[in-house]
């Protein structure tokens, strides 16, 4: 019998991750040759991520969702434990001055991932028997929130901190909490940020980059400037696929956070829309699964899951071509990085899983493709 899920998405999903593994390994391909004498160092990780995140995706489809929804306390404590792990010395591992991963000899997660899509679970599991519209059941959605976000922040890592408190604004609004009580949680979140800024020099020095990066053009402008000189330089059909220029070390982070200016760098400004449907496609085709749902859970769950992706690649896509303060974030499925490519993939897994019981109840034929 032939099995029936959302292909689109699959086939969607699966062309992200091919051109991520193509442009990590045109991004890195220098740096890695110089740093470790391996050429293929970066991408030979990324291609186990991928491999690794494509079994695990394949395996969520066919899980009973009543067994995920079993793991919503599991996946909070752990990810709780696991955020605290990274502060632990000779377990948390630091790199440029954050600690953000958790390291077993050369292998190594990174937390933060991980609890987004925990918080996700949580929420579906928690608002889907809940009633929203009265303030008191909204104590613990905000409450497991902040406590990830505080974890978080912490490390420090502002970026997945926004991700975090966005996605628990999303979940709220998705779970029916009503819009006067809003304010409530978007008041103290508006305060936070500035004083989040002021509290840590480097980051105030990023939002004057922002503002006029070639002031500090060899400083807190750098990064932002190479990324626009690798974008401009692509033009529309790009320089060809791997004669970057700007991955020869001007562009930092060019594998991961700042992936999408070597992708625009090579094939152009073509190439980049191409990539943008194709998440598009991801999104919207994940937002029609919510859609169709029949039961709470399996909507909130989708919904959440899109809204990660939806966020994340927003965020992304802002900072490189400088339409927000840069900060680091990878790409989803794209970007280097085996623990984010493995649990988004995993995600999906649970979307297209979400997808199979869809097309029972509406039927294929009613299934828009």
């Amino acid at each position: 019998m032939k099995v029936k899920f959302d292909y689109i998405l699959f086939v969607a999903v699966l062309f992200l991750v091919a051109i991520g593994l193509v442009f990590v390994y045109s991004a890195s391909m220098y740096s890695a040759q110089a740093t470790y004498g391996n050429k293929y160092f970066f991408i030979g990780k990324q291609l186990v991520g991928a491999l690794v995140g494509l079994v695990v995706m394949v395996a969520l489809i066919f899980v009973k969702l009543d067994i995920v929804k079993k793991f919503w306390i599991v996946g909070i404590v752990a990810s709780i434990l696991l955020l605290g792990l990274v502060f632990v010395p000779g377990i948390g591992v630091e790199n440029y001055g954050a600690r953000r991963w958790i390291g077993f000899g050369s292998f190594t997660i990174q937390p933060s991932e991980i609890a987004k899509f925990a918080y996700v679970l949580f929420c579906a599991t928690y608002m889907a028997k809940t009633d929203m519209s009265k303030l008191k059941n909204c104590i613990w959605p905000v409450l497991v929130g902040v406590v990830f976000c505080l974890l978080i922040i912490a490390e420090p890592n502002m970026s997945i901190t926004m991700c975090m408190a966005m996605l628990m604004v999303l979940m709220l609004f998705i779970g029916g909490m009503k819009s006067k009580y809003f304010l409530l949680l978007l008041v103290p979140l508006a305060l936070a940020v500035p004083l989040l800024i002021i509290a840590e020099p480097y980051r105030l020095q990023r939002l004057l980059a922002f503002v006029d990066p070639w002031a500090s053009p060899k400083g807190e402008g750098y990064q932002l400037i190479q990324s626009l000189y690798a974008l401009g330089g692509g033009g529309w059909f790009g320089v060809g696929l791997f004669n970057s220029r700007q991955k020869y070390r001007f562009l930092p982070f060019a594998e991961s956070d700042f992936i999408l200016s070597v992708i625009g760098e090579e094939i152009g400004l073509v190439g980049c829309l191409f990539v943008f449907v194709l998440y598009l496609v991801v999104i919207l085709r994940g937002v029609r699964i919510a859609i169709n749902c029949k039961d709470k859970f399996s909507c909130f769950l989708a919904s959440g899951i899109c809204a990660v992706i939806a966020v994340q690649t927003a965020l992304n896509f802002a900072v490189v071509t400088g339409s927000i303060p840069p900060t680091g974030l990878p790409l989803p499925f794209i970007s280097y990085g085996g623990t984010s490519l493995v649990v988004f993939m995993g995600a999906v897994g649970i979307l297209l899983n979400i997808s199979r019981q869809v097309l029972q109840d509406v039927g294929v034929k009613n299934w828009i493709t």
